[in-house]
């Protein structure tokens, strides 16, 4: 059966180059084929309650530069409900919606909960195309995510102004940056901004080792510290520091507040003055780099290629530079975590980082 209209969602936390995925998707499913293009609004949200508008060619020019998505998104909405026997079944309303509007291929844009989700929908609803964005690039089977590099090269900056206030008072300067299992930003962006001391979730840390880089640098000469801790970073044998639960949400924890617990640590061990600054949605915001605007564009073109060839049940990667479909069920088989001997890692061990340990 051939393919007239294709449905779009955009799910989970927003991040700069969806717009451009968007926009992608729209005008190659239009211009290339002819198919009517549907917006979901609210990612799941929307799916649920049959929230929609039809895209035209106009609604999607002049918004490759905008930052967040124009459909809307949401983290919380769960499309599967529990039957009595406890079996998570799809919800009725979803398989009601996409056969009142007639869609014959959904492209669910977003990170390893969204392409979660879309990954059992496909089990029963198979016509699903996922595309890769999330600011943390934890994602399994694809090189990167489109969002990072805006994300990184935003934390580069502020790590860049907080290093001219570091060095005037001579503190310890602790700045928190999202990333709650994988700590590809705070790894990226600390080594790009010179951060002395990286903590990040896949390397626990040891609060004396922490301490004695600071300690050391105070030694040599060095009037200042930077530290860049990922939010899911945490002490050997502890756990993360989580901030709250969200109710009735498919990814319920919401983690925060490390960055002071180290601060805090800091001072007292070393009693040299430590401040944090915590970047949070900071890093979400704002238009998208060139390189998450390319990306996000060459994500969105190949997954629509994917569909017209009948490649459902997959996710468009990039593995060594090229676009290629890659099944759900792998892309979903768990995250793409920093390995002690990433070649970052090895970069910023050389250059004096300590990561805690």
């Amino acid at each position: 059966m051939g393919i007239k209209n294709i449905a779009i969602l955009t799910g989970g936390g927003d991040c700069p180059g969806l717009n451009a995925a968007i926009r992608a998707i729209a005008k190659t499913a239009m211009y290339d084929y002819g198919w009517n293009v549907i917006g979901i609004l609210d990612g799941y949200q929307g799916l649920i309650s049959g929230k929609k508008r039809n895209l035209k060619p106009a609604d999607v020019s002049n918004i490759l530069t905008l930052g967040g998505t124009i459909l809307g998104t949401s983290n919380k909405a769960d499309p599967f409900e529990k039957s009595v026997s406890g079996a998570e079944i799809l919800s009725k309303s979803v398989l009601e919606n996409l056969d009142k509007w007639e869609v014959d291929a959904l492209f669910c844009i977003g990170g390893d909960g969204t392409n979660t989700v879309a990954n059992k929908i496909s089990k029963v609803w198979p016509n699903i195309i996922g595309v890769p964005k999330t600011i943390d690039n934890d994602l399994l089977c694809t090189d990167q995510t489109f969002g990072f590099d805006t994300a990184c090269a935003f934390v580069t900056e502020s790590l860049d102004r907080i290093h001219s206030t570091a060095q005037s008072h001579h503190r310890a300067m602790v700045i928190e940056v999202m990333g709650r299992y994988a700590g590809w930003i705070a790894l990226a962006g600390g080594l790009a901004g010179g951060g002395d001391v990286i903590l990040i979730p896949e390397i626990p840390f040891k609060w004396e080792a922490i301490c004695e880089a600071i300690n050391r640098r105070s030694r040599i000469g060095k009037r200042f510290s930077i530290v860049v801790v990922s939010e899911g970073a945490h002490p050997a044998g502890e756990k993360m520091v989580v901030r709250k639960l969200i109710k009735d949400s498919p990814d319920p924890i919401r983690l925060g507040g490390i960055g002071q617990v180290v601060a805090d640590r800091i001072e007292l061990e070393t009693g040299i003055e430590s401040r944090v600054t915590v970047l949070g949605h900071l890093q979400r915001g704002g238009s998208p780099s060139f390189f998450d605007r390319i990306l996000a564009t060459k994500y969105g073109v190949a997954a629509v290629r994917m569909a017209y060839a009948g490649k459902f049940g997959t996710m468009a990667a990039m593995r060594e530079g090229r676009m290629v479909p890659v099944s759900l069920d792998e892309v979903t088989a768990g995250l793409k975590l920093v390995k002690e001997n990433d070649e970052l890692v090895v970069a910023a061990k050389s250059l004096g980082t300590s990561f805690g340990v």
